[in-house]
Parts: C-alpha cells; sequence; structure tokens
C-alpha cells in the first residue's frame, strides 16, 4: 500500500443511495465500508477514509452555512490527507464547487467533486464510475510528488471539469455538467488524460491554505426577458438588504434599451448597489461595447462577468461581499480573475 490517503466526504445526494432488500425503498448506505460497496477502489493501494454529513443534505437545501461547513473540514483535515472527494447531488453540485474554489485560496490539493445520475446500489449506475474516477484523479501526482489537479473541480462522466467553469446540462443524461467556455482538465478514457496547460495552481507552491469563511448571501439573480416590466425590475432592484445583483442579459450582454430600463439600472449603480452582467448563452462572453444596449448598460455602471457562468457570478458575489463591506471594492474585484473562473 502506498502513502497516499484520500478523504470522500459524502454531503447527500444520489450517488450514496442504496435499495433496501426489505422495502425497496432508497437509503444512503454506511460510507464507513465504501471499500466493501466499491471493491474496485481496493486496487489503487491507497488510504481512504469516509466522512458523512449528518443529518445528510438535500442538494437543494445548500446555502452558505452548508458551504462554510464543507469548508471547515476541508480546513480541518488538509494536512492530514492528499485529497478529497466529495459526494454532492448534482441540482447544486456546480454552485458549490463555485463557490468552494473561492473559499479555499492557495490549495495544493484536489478538491474533486462528483455525484451521479443513479444511485450507486442499482444496475446501470454511473456512481460506481465517477467515484473511482474522481479518487484516482485526487490520487494522481506529479514526477515531484505535487498534486496533478490542485484546484477545486467536478468529475462527471468521463470528464473532469474545473468547478467554477461548470454549469448542469442534464437532468437525465449521464452527461450531467459541461463546461462552456474552459476546455476539459482531464478526460478518463483507458487511461487518465490530463491537459495540463489547462489546469490551475502550478506556479507557485508551499503558501499556507486559507480558508474564507465570511459569506454574504444578499444578493440576487434577474434574468432579463422580452416584456420585462418596470415595476418588476425596480421591485427587484429595491428589496431591502440587497447588496449585489447578477443580471442574465442577452446576447454578448444585451438588455432592453428604453430610457426606463437603463435609469432604473443607473439608480442601483449609483445607490452602491453591485450589479454584473452575464450572457444567459450557454456558450460565449458579455462584451457591452459591441452594441448600444450592452454600452448603455456599461454607462449606468454594471459591471463585465465576461465569460463567467451564473453559478459562479452568484457565488463569487456572495464571498467578496463577505469579505468587503464596501460594495465599491466589491465590484472592482469582481472583475478580476481569482481562480481562473473567466478568461482574462
Amino acid at each position: 500500500m502506498n502513502n497516499t490517503s484520500i478523504l470522500v466526504i459524502y454531503t447527500g445526494g444520489t450517488i450514496g443511495m442504496k435499495q433496501d432488500p426489505e422495502d425497496l425503498t432508497l437509503k444512503p448506505f454506511n460510507f464507513e465500508q465504501i471499500v466493501e460497496e466499491v471493491p474496485e477502489l481496493r486496487k489503487f493501494g491507497c488510504r481512504i477514509d469516509s466522512y458523512t454529513f449528518d443529518p445528510i443534505i438535500d442538494s437543494s437545501d445548500v446555502d452558505a452555512d452548508f458551504w462554510i461547513r464543507l469548508a471547515g473540514i476541508i480546513e480541518e483535515k488538509y494536512d492530514g490527507y492528499d485529497g478529497f472527494v466529495v459526494l454532492h447531488g448534482t441540482d447544486t453540485m456546480s454552485y458549490s464547487a463555485s463557490m468552494l474554489s473561492f473559499m479555499l485560496e492557495n490549495l495544493e490539493k484536489p478538491v474533486i467533486f462528483t455525484g451521479s445520475q443513479l444511485p450507486i446500489g442499482v444496475p446501470r449506475t454511473d456512481g460506481k464510475e465517477n467515484l473511482i474516477s474522481a479518487i484516482e484523479i485526487a490520487c494522481a501526482k506529479d514526477s515531484d510528488g505535487n498534486a496533478m489537479v490542485p484546484e477545486v473541480c467536478i468529475f462527471f462522466d468521463s470528464a473532469l471539469m474545473r468547478g467554477n467553469r461548470t454549469t448542469k446540462y442534464s437532468a437525465e443524461e449521464f452527461k450531467a455538467f459541461v463546461s462552456p467556455n474552459y476546455p476539459t482538465l482531464a478526460e478518463a478514457g483507458i487511461n487518465i488524460k490530463y491537459h495540463l496547460p489547462f489546469i490551475y495552481g502550478h506556479g507557485e507552491r508551499g503558501k499556507k491554505l486559507v480558508v474564507h469563511k465570511k459569506l454574504d448571501p444578499s444578493a440576487a439573480i434577474i434574468k432579463i426577458y422580452p416584456g420585462i416590466t418596470s415595476a418588476i425590475l425596480e421591485n427587484a432592484l429595491k428589496m431591502p438588504g440587497l447588496r449585489g445583483i447578477v443580471l442574465e442579459t442577452f446576447g454578448s450582454g444585451n438588455a432592453p434599451s428604453g430610457e426606463w430600463f437603463i435609469k432604473s439600472i443607473r439608480e442601483a449603480s449609483e445607490k452602491g448597489l453591485v450589479i454584473v452582467n452575464v450572457t444567459q448563452c450557454m456558450t460565449g462572453s458579455v462584451n457591452m461595447g459591441v452594441y448600444a444596449t450592452g454600452m448603455g448598460l456599461k454607462c449606468a455602471g454594471v459591471a463585465n462577468g465576461h465569460d463567467s457562468t451564473t453559478e459562479s457570478a452568484i457565488t463569487k458575489l456572495f464571498f467578496l461581499m463577505g469579505q468587503y463591506s464596501d460594495n465599491h471594492i466589491v465590484r472592482q474585484q469582481f472583475e478580476i480573475n481569482l481562480r481562473g473562473e473567466i478568461s482574462k
């Protein structure tokens, strides 16, 4: 047995379910017996420990407290393990992977999120392959003994993706996630092929892990659509306690050109609200200098979300607002690439 050790953190989700032989219902299995459930893991020859949330969390109930708890577990166990595999429900996995990427500064070990579309205890499950490959990636080291993938990722259906670049693509296909604006970091076939030029964190090493636990979820998402009224927009912008908005716009960052729209955005921005522009399109980037409608938002004080996913943009706002009480600083920091979440 080698001296590599991996901690599997089961937070909840379909992957950890097994059919009860008596009442045929799906129930979570004991992850302390993970090797018995997935005997293929013995072939790695590494130590695999587990930690199970009690109670387990339906991913639809994920919130700031959950992220703080998960980051705290990794912080507490960081020196004792070479990598971490987080088993998580698929519905909000991209949000959690994005948030953890911001919370874990100077990360030098893999934190690999995975899950499944079918429970691990049923025929045709995708759970076993996802779990096995995620653990193999978490174990992988280069010739110098450093982690091959020292960042927060999602592994699903043979693809390793940067966590803060992903979005859930399908509720039914095994290919549940895509990374629309950034290449995959590795592909699992007969062998696992790593695309090293795209992997984040291979620069300076030896820095101490910093875990940021101050989050401020006082932000919301507004999706622009044809026919949106001034009353709806203004009420959304005037929500009590609101500090930030992720504005999902058309195409390359366009929105209605009516004076009422730009006026509402400008007034909210001038009052200190951080408004971030991301595109509704699956691929592509915001460029507010192409069309007059996008330029109007730029002139109104809206920040450029570039090619951020919505999941990355909203969690980045939560993170930055937790670090800075001054919204002017939050807006400035948002356009900076912190963890490889935007292409700049």
